[in-house]
């Protein structure tokens, strides 16, 4: 019993600092951090969208003043 027992805790032991110094996650799932577009993609985008007629050239500028006015 002795003999399983300290190989198992040496195990245990192991993979606790690893897990700790090498910031492992062991059954973790993903995480995704939310990230607001920069006011060059939104312009993209917003191109992009009155290119193909998605907003009209009165839609396009009101948007384009907003995003232009939040700097």
């Amino acid at each position: 019993m002795k003999k399983l027992l300290i190989p198992a805790v040496m195990a245990i032991s192991v993979l606790t600092l690893l897990t700790g110094c090498l910031n492992l996650q062991l059954g973790g799932g993903t995480t995704s951090k939310a990230q607001s577009a920069t006011i060059g993609q939104q312009l993209i985008d917003l191109q992009h969208a009155k290119e193909t007629g998605a907003v009209t050239e009165a839609e396009y500028q009101a948007q384009k003043a907003k995003i232009l006015g939040n700097k």
